[in-house]
């Protein structure tokens, strides 16, 4: 079955024609009051209508045509704008009736959107079982296989999500509109001192800011505010208040190029202090007691981009947060932005909380950060992490080492300096080899393995999300694995594990197996409940 489009439509002031007398037809006529359109009910003056839609009759938002439906109503009850044509049809009747396949077959004509109640076949659009909260809207649909089953996902989604974050939704767009009439100002108050010729040198002689670098602030600005929207915890987002989108706007001015006026950190007598922590695979559940007690005394936090949002939910609501801005090309100076960053903090006399995926010293790039923040008068403390390296295999059933199977463990990196790509080991048949950060470049590294003489036969599994609600494994060989991705896609952060302990303790006989969810902690979680309230004196 072939998609359907989905959109929102701007309904306001539109003409929604409704035939029908039933509860539906009710339903329908509310549903084009709440989005602002004018709803024309046709229906004879004999039927009997919902008191609540009798009401709305009543109370004159919704018009009653005490009569049959009349071919020519499509183009006369319609906006004088748009030459008397409706905006919409709902047949609420059905159309096991005649009149759902006239009324059908003359909207399609006319190209006006047509639903019929219970005839998919008959309908050129359906509607979605909607969740609102204020600007915030989230449909679903089932193409009109069943209106019951969308309802219950529908309800299913709203009831995981945050309260108020409709009110997060209005806040990030007032954020959103702030910084493009902020941006759009600075623009032209530049293009007034270009204009100036007789006014001398301005205070911003040696700032250049071309056209180029007018867009790339523009590029960033956006950059800047999806991080927000993609990587903040869904509960931190709707706990928004209006001081954060002022502290945001704030942190957003000092990297805005366009800002003439270099922000200025006063000293302060209280020493900042940084530490880097290991967040471990991503659960929460698997953090150090160090590392929770750090991330809580935070006063500011600098984040990699995929440190899961139970991790991140966890950053008291006083603390800053800064999301690596990485993407692919930006890595380096993605990486500078965040020391700087904290080199900022830290001068002010913050507590500055660097969280870092799995260890920070596994391909973290921990000893860089350490020396550069030493080099400032800074030296951090460090707090392990369990590296998905180990982690993940564990999860998966994967011992990386079994007597007589697998003697010894090498992790490599997938991805070597500046993209390139890296010497894999050679074969060993007892070594099992864990290759971070290689999903990305799965073909180039298979081919890579390929050279060094593995076999195709050779066991491997593909480990994402580890130890999250979302997990993932596929259980494959070096043969089918990158068919295996490609068709069932990524899911970072993920990892390869290759080695015939990857067969150990889970047997398959398919090109490839997939395995989803997490579920390995939930027994220690109700252990460690009934622990605490055994603390209760």
């Amino acid at each position: 079955m072939v998609p359907a489009l989905l959109t929102a439509v701007d309904a306001t002031a539109h003409v929604h024609l409704i035939i029908g007398s039933n509860p539906l037809a009710g339903a329908r006529c509310t549903r084009s009051v709440e989005v602002g359109a004018k709803p024309i009910l046709v229906a004879p003056e004999d039927a009997t209508l919902h008191y609540g839609l009798v009401k709305r009759i009543n109370d004159g938002e919704v018009q009653w045509l005490k009569r049959s439906f009349r071919d020519d109503d499509l183009t006369t009850l319609g906006r004088p704008e748009v030459d008397g044509v409706v905006d919409a049809v709902f047949v609420t009747a059905g159309g096991k009736q005649s009149a759902g396949t006239q009324v059908s077959s003359l909207c399609r004509r006319l190209r006006i959107p047509i639903n019929v109640a219970d005839a998919p076949n008959l309908c050129s659009f359906t509607l979605l079982s909607t969740h609102s909260d204020g600007p915030l809207q989230i449909g679903v649909t089932t193409s009109g296989k069943g209106c019951k089953l969308s309802a219950r996902i529908r309800r299913d989604i709203a009831a995981s999500l945050p309260s108020n974050l409709g009110e997060a939704v209005e806040r990030l767009g007032t954020m959103r509109r702030r910084i493009w009439e902020e941006d759009h100002a600075a623009e032209l108050a530049q293009d007034l001192e270009a204009e100036e010729d007789d006014a001398g040198q301005p205070a911003t002689f040696n700032k250049l800011v071309t056209a180029e670098s007018a867009e790339a602030a523009r590029g960033r600005r956006m950059r800047w505010l999806s991080q927000i929207c993609e990587y903040w915890p869904l509960r931190r987002l709707a706990s928004i208040s209006d001081a954060d989108v002022e502290l945001l706007l704030q942190d957003y001015k000092r990297s805005n190029p366009f800002n003439v006026q270099q922000s200025t950190t006063e000293g302060s007598a209280k020493q900042g202090r940084i530490i880097l922590v290991g967040s471990g695979p991503g659960n929460p559940e698997l953090l150090t007691r160090a590392a929770y007690k750090a991330i809580l005394s935070a006063d500011s936090v600098l984040a990699d981009k995929l440190v899961p949002s139970p991790i991140l939910d966890l950053i008291p609501r006083r603390a800053t947060v800064h999301i690596a801005r990485k993407f692919p090309g930006n890595a380096d100076k993605a990486q500078e932005e965040l020391l700087e960053l904290g080199l900022e903090g830290l001068k002010a006399g913050k507590v500055v909380v660097r969280i870092k995926q799995g260890d920070p010293y596994i391909y973290g790039r921990g000893g860089e950060e350490y020396a550069f923040f030493r080099c400032h008068g800074y030296v951090p403390s460090v707090l392990p992490g369990i590296t998905s390296a180990l982690s993940a295999p564990l999860f998966a059933a994967v011992p990386l080492t079994h007597r007589g199977v697998a003697d010894q463990v090498l992790i490599c990196t997938g991805t070597g300096r500046k993209g390139a790509a890296p010497d894999p080991p050679e074969y060993n048949p007892t070594r099992t080899v864990v290759f971070l950060m290689a999903l990305h470049r799965l073909a180039a590294l298979v081919e890579s393995l390929h050279e060094k003489k593995y076999p195709d036969t050779t066991p491997c599994a593909v480990l994402e999300r580890a130890s999250c609600p979302d997990q993932r494994i596929i259980r494959t060989s070096l043969q089918h694995v990158c068919a295996a991705v490609e068709e069932e896609g990524s899911r970072p952060p993920g990892l390869l594990v290759v080695g015939n302990a990857c067969t150990i303790l889970r047997e398959y006989s398919q090109k490839w197996v997939v395995e989803e969810g997490f579920n390995g902690l939930e027994d220690l979680a109700g252990t460690r409940e009934l622990a605490l309230d055994n603390l209760v004196v």
